[in-house]
C-alpha cells in the first residue's frame, strides 16, 4: 500500500527536549512498536485487556496518560508522528507504572489500512484533529468519507469512535460527512466525564472556543 498523498497533520518540527529523548531511548522497548509488514493482532498486543482502544494524535500526552491510569484493564495504542509528544507520553507512563499503553510512530491513515485487521478495535478515538480552517486546506482534514469508511471497517460491531474537536466549522463538516454514510450511527454527546482536559483544551477554551464530542457506534 502506497502513503497518503496527502498529510492530515503539520510537521510542528523536531524539536524535543533531552528528557524525551531519553525516555524513548530507555522505555521504546516496553511502550513501542514497529508495525513494519505485519498485520498487529490487538489481542496478542494485550492479551490481558478486556477491550483495545486506539488513540490517534494524542498531542503531548498529559491527558491520554490520565485515562489510561483510569482504565487499567482497557489497552491502548497511542498513534502519534510527532517524536517529543511520544517522548513526553512516556515519561508519563513510565512515572505512573502503566501498563496498559503502546506507542506507535505513523501516519494512522496508513497505519489503519496496512497493520489492522478489519473488525479487530473496540474503539477508536480522535481527540482535536487538526482542524485545517482554511478552506483551500479543508482536503487535509482526517475526517473525510475515506477515512470514516476506514475507521469504521477496523471497529469490531458495536465498537465506537469517539471525536472531540473546539473548531464549530469542523464538528459541523464533520455531521455533514457522518451523514454521508450509514456505517457508523451517532451524533454529538455530552463530553463523556473521564476525558481529561489538555493544556490544548485548556487553551481553546479560554479563547471562547466551542468544544464538541461526538460518538459513532458501529452497526
Amino acid at each position: 500500500m502506497e502513503r497518503p498523498t496527502i498529510r492530515t497533520y503539520k510537521i510542528r518540527g523536531t524539536r524535543i527536549t533531552n528528557a524525551q529523548t531519553l525516555s524513548i531511548n530507555a522505555h521504546w522497548a516496553k511502550f513501542g512498536i514497529e508495525p513494519e509488514d505485519q498485520i498487529l493482532d490487538p489481542k496478542e498486543i494485550f492479551p490481558n485487556a478486556d477491550r483495545v482502544v486506539m488513540e490517534i494524535g494524542f498531542g503531548m500526552g498529559e491527558s491520554t496518560a490520565q485515562v489510561i491510569q483510569q482504565f487499567p484493564k482497557t489497552g491502548f495504542i497511542g498513534v502519534e508522528v510527532h517524536q517529543p509528544g511520544i517522548g513526553a507520553l512516556m515519561i508519563y507512563a513510565a512515572q505512573n507504572g502503566s501498563e496498559n499503553l503502546r506507542i506507535i510512530e505513523e501516519d494512522a491513515t496508513f497505519l489503519l489500512a496496512k497493520n489492522f485487521a478489519d473488525n479487530s478495535l473496540d474503539a477508536v478515538h480522535l481527540f482535536f484533529p487538526d482542524p485545517w480552517p482554511k478552506t483551500k486546506h479543508n482536503k487535509r482534514r482526517i475526517v473525510q468519507p475515506s477515512f470514516v469508511a476506514l475507521v469504521a471497517a477496523k471497529l469490531k460491531t458495536g465498537g465506537e469512535f469517539r471525536i472531540a474537536t473546539d473548531w464549530k466549522p469542523y464538528a459541523d463538516y464533520m455531521e455533514s460527512v457522518f451523514a454521508q454514510q450509514n456505517l457508523l450511527i451517532g451524533g454529538i454527546v455530552e463530553r463523556p466525564e473521564w476525558r481529561s482536559m489538555s493544556k490544548f483544551e485548556s487553551k481553546g477554551i479560554r479563547k471562547k472556543h466551542i468544544v464538541t464530542d461526538f460518538l459513532y457506534t458501529k452497526v
